[in-house]
């Protein structure tokens, strides 16, 4: 009875897993369209501050609600998982504000390609645990299916803003690493995402300091921030849940879905107009990255996890 029992929950959760999985792509989408509204009221620092002081809260009162302890063992892991989120965070709010959504989203969901480029560099330079050769397939693919995107917006005097886009991928790779990594060390997500929304505090008050300037609020702004803060903490704490009950293959799949929202988005309500190469661009990088992660799913550790935007 016990084994059927479980069997009945683990099939449960393969099923339910890919609805949570749908669903938080749809507010992740939707936050990001929520940033791309609020960055005609507010500069990238600010949206970044809001989004960690909102979350902070959200964690905060569920951490004390489930009795989870904040305190770390491992300082120096959580400010590297840290820093990487909140700079990849950073600049793929810029992006969206320089691209057209759909552009933007995608070239942050470049994430798990690079990711397979830090696997096969680790592994051919430091020596360092093992990668499938297969892997340079997607990687060839992932990259051109960037430059077919990064090529209209090259010509639409979008470079700047395409070279972020990616970087912010590059970054969110890297702060996957340091997920993976805390997982692997016994970390809760609560805790996690905890001290990811304190730096984002911390760095979002930063960089309007240095640079942009906190603007006056507005019904509609707060209304805005309010919902990137909400949108991003649920999308966010649905994904984990998601990961935790299902396969990853199944969620690496499904987290591409971000781009048809985000390009629906773009299209209805604010006009983008993306050339068929850029489509072809989009395809070619959710292909990539759903055979990159494919190949990976064997040696994938059970603490990692694949997250938008680098929580």
């Amino acid at each position: 009875m016990l084994i059927d029992e479980t069997s009945r929950r683990k099939a449960e959760g393969e099923i339910s897993a890919p609805v949570l999985m749908i669903a938080a792509t749809l507010l992740f989408a939707t936050m990001s369209m929520c940033v791309k509204l609020a960055s005609a009221e507010y500069g990238t620092g600010e949206m970044v501050f809001y989004r960690g002081l909102i979350g902070a809260v959200i964690v905060f009162t569920l951490a004390r609600r489930r009795g989870v302890t904040l305190r770390t063992s491992v300082p120096a892991l959580h400010f590297w998982r840290s820093l990487t989120g909140v700079c990849a965070l950073g600049l793929w709010f810029y992006a969206i504000e320089a691209l057209p959504l759909s552009t933007a989203v995608t070239l942050n969901y470049t994430a798990p390609i690079w990711m397979a480029v830090l696997l096969i560099g680790g592994a051919v330079f430091l020596k360092r645990g093992r990668a499938d050769a297969r892997l340079s397939g997607p990687v060839f693919a992932g990259f051109v299916g960037a430059i077919c995107i990064l090529r209209p917006e090259i010509e639409n005097d979008q470079t700047w803003g395409g070279f972020v886009g990616l970087l912010s991928g590059l970054l969110t790779a890297m702060a996957y690493l340091q997920v993976a990594a805390l997982g692997r060390a016994g970390e809760p997500d609560t805790r996690v995402v905890f001290f990811f929304s304190i730096a984002s505090m911390g760095g979002g008050a930063l960089l309007t300091f240095l640079g942009d300037r906190w603007h006056t609020h507005t019904l509609h702004g707060l209304g805005l921030l309010l919902a990137v803060g909400l949108l991003a903490t649920l999308a966010q704490l649905l994904l984990t849940r998601a990961y935790a009950i299902g396969k990853l293959l199944v969620n690496g799949s499904l987290q591409y879905l971000g781009i048809v929202w985000s390009y629906l988005y773009g299209v209805l309500l604010f006009g983008d107009r993306i050339t068929g190469v850029s489509l072809l661009g989009m395809g070619l990088i959710a292909l990539a990255g759903i055979a990159a992660t494919a190949l990976r799913e064997p040696l994938a550790s059970p603490g990692e996890m694949e997250t938008p935007e680098g929580l």
